[in-house]
């Protein structure tokens, strides 16, 4: 990759990984659903005054709409709920190395939903790799019984599952631009969220304090309509293959946040099981054995 590509994929890494850290801190004050509609409302908004400054239209096509608001159900509004509800009983360190799964997913959806993505024999290995570390992680709450930190863990992986399903529905969006996408995934979010939240929640009995606040509006600009950005443009540069890069470093920022400002304690098994995802992730992504591979023939 280049160097603008290291530098945006470093940039989206501590943009993902800071969100975690962000509905830590606005769970202090706001609900889940509260939560999720403000961030993808004011992300909306953001892109919204982004598209007008950079001159381009919002299409009319209303096929493609239909597909924006598929995407924005499986890429926001599921995985977005059932992180910020799941925060409520794990710490955000913990839900971010079990976001890292998301790639383990979207291997096995792509081999049945795709023609030209099967899983191959190292991506197989990866992936039992991979939801072996997710069984370590999951030792310490399951040894205790199946109680509320055991659901909150299932509910980010579920959050990982939808996450895999929007990769391969996202295909789709090949026609128009990076922008008008994120604004039309994020629009349609805003208008299933809108009534529900009002309808589940008691949005404005709300009365949070400043740093509640400044969390929900940080995770709406930065984690989700500046990251959006960030993410489409590496998706251009570097293609998909290198994004799965991010999934790495997004725990990395996370836990340093979490554990260094916010004082969450991390199980020792959740390192163990951190470091077995991400060897089932490097066999995935393939790297490491062309790299092994090219010196063996050396």
């Amino acid at each position: 990759m280049s160097s603008r590509a290291w530098a945006i994929l470093l940039t989206l890494s501590v943009l993902w990984g800071g969100t975690f850290f962000f509905i830590e801190l606005a769970l202090e004050d706001f609900t889940p659903f509260t939560i999720v509609c403000l961030r993808v409302l004011i992300a909306t908004l953001a892109l919204f005054i982004y598209l007008r400054i950079k001159g381009e239209t919002i299409p009319r096509d209303l096929q493609l709409w239909g597909v924006f608001l598929v995407m924005g159900v499986i890429n926001n509004i599921i995985p977005f709920s059932l992180i910020v509800w799941g925060q409520t009983h794990i710490t955000g360190s913990v839900a971010s190395i079990l976001n890292a799964t998301t790639p383990l997913f979207a291997v096995i959806l792509a081999h049945f939903f795709t023609a030209d993505e099967k899983l191959r024999r190292h991506k197989l290995v990866g992936v039992l790799i991979g939801y072996g570390g997710v069984v370590v992680m999951m030792q310490p709450s399951l040894a205790e019984g199946f109680n509320l930190e055991s659901i909150g863990q299932l509910a980010i992986l579920g959050a990982a599952l939808s996450y895999g399903f929007a990769g391969i529905w996202g295909k789709r969006l090949k026609g128009t631009s990076a922008l008008v996408n994120a604004f039309g995934m994020l629009a349609c979010s805003s208008i299933i969220m809108l009534p529900l939240t009002l309808i589940m929640d008691k949005p404005f009995d709300t009365t949070p304090d400043w740093i509640s606040l400044s969390a929900v509006i940080a995770l709406a600009l930065f984690g989700t309509a500046l990251a959006y950005i960030f993410y489409f443009r590496l998706l251009a540069l570097a293609g998909a293959v290198n994004l799965l890069l991010v999934t790495f470093l997004i725990p990395v920022t996370a836990l340093l946040l979490g554990v260094g400002i916010l004082h969450e304690t991390i199980h020792p098994l959740a390192l163990v099981g951190m470091a077995i995802i991400f060897a089932g992730l490097a066999l995935i992504d393939g790297r490491i054995l062309t790299l092994i591979q090219k010196r063996k023939r050396i």
